[in-house]
This record gives C-alpha cells, sequence and structure tokens, in this order.
C-alpha cells in the first residue's frame, strides 16, 4: 500500500490513497500502520481524505488497528473523512467508537492533549 508520510516531532501523518479501502485491503492496511507502534514516535494521524468508499470489514479493521494503539499508550486519529464515508461510518454505528476529527488540525490538537494526559497520568503513579 503506497501512502503518504509526515513526520512531525510528536505523530506521524499518514494519508491513505484513494478511492476506497475495502475487506481485501485490509491486512495490507494494517501491516502498514502498526508497525508505527515501535517507534520512538508512535502517534498517528490518519488522513481519509481521498477515500469516497470503505467498507464494513475495512471500517471494523481501523477500529481494531485504533484500539491497538491505546492499548499501547499511543494515539490514533483519523481526519477529513469524506460526508459519504463518514455517513456509512455513522449508520453501521462505527464513527462514535472511532476518533475522528473535521480537520488535520484538530487532530493533531487531540494528538498533543492525549500526550499531555498521558504523561499527567504516569506522573501521578
Amino acid at each position: 500500500m503506497q501512502v503518504k508520510t509526515d513526520t512531525k516531532e510528536k505523530f506521524h501523518v499518514i494519508t491513505l490513497p484513494g478511492p476506497s479501502i475495502s475487506a481485501t485491503m485490509t491486512e495490507e492496511m494494517a501491516d502498514c500502520l502498526l508497525p508505527y507502534l515501535q517507534n520512538d514516535v508512535k502517534n498517528l494521524v490518519l488522513i481519509l481524505k481521498e477515500i469516497s468508499e470503505i467498507d464494513i470489514p475495512a471500517a471494523e479493521k481501523l477500529v481494531y488497528i485504533q484500539q491497538r494503539f491505546y492499548e499501547n499508550s499511543a494515539s490514533f486519529v483519523i481526519c477529513e473523512l469524506q460526508e459519504p464515508v463518514e455517513k456509512f461510518l455513522d449508520e453501521n454505528e462505527l464513527l462514535e467508537i472511532m476518533n475522528v476529527t473535521p480537520t488535520e488540525s484538530e487532530a493533531w490538537d487531540i494528538v498533543q492533549m492525549e500526550e499531555i494526559e498521558r504523561e499527567f497520568m504516569s506522573g501521578e503513579e
């Protein structure tokens, strides 16, 4: 899977190519995204602006990947969903369990807030 990658100080920005994510791409997507958990900078912002279609197995895989990031004390934020994808996720009750923002800038803000929260929580122990 060819993705666009941009690395920032606290996170990586990954843009998935369009126009769709199907069930046949789920393992490739996981193989592309999960290795970021091995990096010093684990947080990930996933841009889906080029995706106009997604099916249930692919959407469920995104939820699984997001859960893996949070289990490993890392942020995973999805942003710039096209309206048909957002509607599809909402209709299938997946949108509410995903960490989604309208813009990349808002995704950055969430990652930074979660980083501060994790630092604060680890300081309390």
